[in-house]
């Protein structure tokens, strides 16, 4: 059956009004996900922001929509792009950076951030993304430059990381794109060169071996001075014990001066003449010692038994005479 050329043209005009019905529809609803929010532009011109949810509007070109994952954690990286395969491929001018000591390190980072305005992130700058990475990369510039080589390696990455993301807070709060910071990480951080890294493995070995000659020090000084300790107290002790010894000697030869002196007053030619034999007594231990005591009766002292022995011995000992 041939069509004649009206019928063609009636079904060619109602196939042109389906197809502009359907278009005005599918241009005047739109849905919103959970994790999005829509910018409804008139003419150009912000209008108004949508939530979630289905939505109606002007149809184009009157009102235009822009859906943003506005609660979606986005990621720039800084120093490498990660690949559709997993692998990772190094970006030198964005990883090769100037410590405050003047050194060169290579250091990879990279910075979540989420959309905090969908307003200001569509009209307040043309690109943002773009301008959010300047600003990455000029704090991280800034926050290495200000640290030395030994701390960029090791164990100053943390604190890094917080500088950095305090910095380019800062800076968001300043410039206001629409964009938040989530977090800041360091992925790497290496020296330029193997040469470079095999110095500073040698420097975190002697770091180490320092470590343990100390600890090791430090084990042999706790085991000594208590040692030490306890003998110097012994010494102490000893010397005390010394000390307390002469003073009670001294006091009882002073005991006895001052008795033997108050003796000396009550009866000082008895005194003087037993003082004097004592010291006879002493000096010479053998010596016979004879008293005249005037009416012609003499004493012989120390007192001998009538023996031979003792008269054998006694005329070989040296006499005195004392009246």
């Amino acid at each position: 059956m041939k069509l004649s050329p009206q019928k063609i043209a009636l079904f060619v005009t109602i196939a042109l009004i389906a197809l502009f019905v359907l278009t005005l529809g599918s241009s005047t609803v739109y849905t919103v996900a959970e994790s999005e929010q829509a910018v409804i532009t008139t003419f150009g011109r912000y209008t108004k922001t949508s939530s979630a949810g289905l939505h109606a509007k002007l149809p184009w070109p009157i009102q235009s929509v822009t859906i943003l994952p506005v609660n979606l954690t986005q990621k720039i990286e800084l120093g490498y792009i990660e690949n559709n395969d997993g692998t990772f491929t190094s970006v030198g001018e964005e990883s090769n950076m100037i410590t405050g000591d003047m050194n060169i390190v290579n250091i990879d980072f990279f910075v979540e951030w989420k959309i905090s305005d969908p307003y200001k992130y569509l009209f307040i700058t043309d690109n943002p993304k773009l301008i959010l990475k300047n600003m990455i990369q000029g704090a991280v510039r800034s926050v290495v430059g200000t640290r030395n080589i030994d701390d960029v390696l090791t164990i100053g990455k943390i604190q890094i990381q917080a500088d950095v993301k305090e910095q380019l807070t800062q800076s968001l709060i300043t410039n206001d794109i629409g964009v938040m910071i989530i977090d800041v990480k360091v992925n790497d951080s290496e020296p330029p060169t193997e040469e470079v890294a095999k110095a500073f493995r040698d420097v975190e070995t002697a770091k180490q071996e320092k470590a343990t000659a100390i600890n090791q020090a430090l084990e042999y000084q706790n085991g000594k001075i208590p040692a030490a300790k306890a003998q110097a107290d012994k010494i102490v002790k000893d010397a005390e014990g010394a000390k307390q010894a002469k003073i009670n000697l001294a006091t009882g030869e002073r005991d006895k001066f001052l008795a033997m002196f108050n003796e000396y007053l009550n009866f000082p030619a008895i005194t003087r003449q037993r003082m004097y034999l004592e010291m006879i007594e002493t000096v010479l231990p053998g010596v016979k010692v004879y008293i005249d005591d005037g009416t012609g009766t003499s004493k012989l002292l120390p007192l001998e038994p009538f023996s031979g022995t003792s008269t054998s011995s006694s005329s070989t000992s040296s006499t005195t005479g004392v009246n």
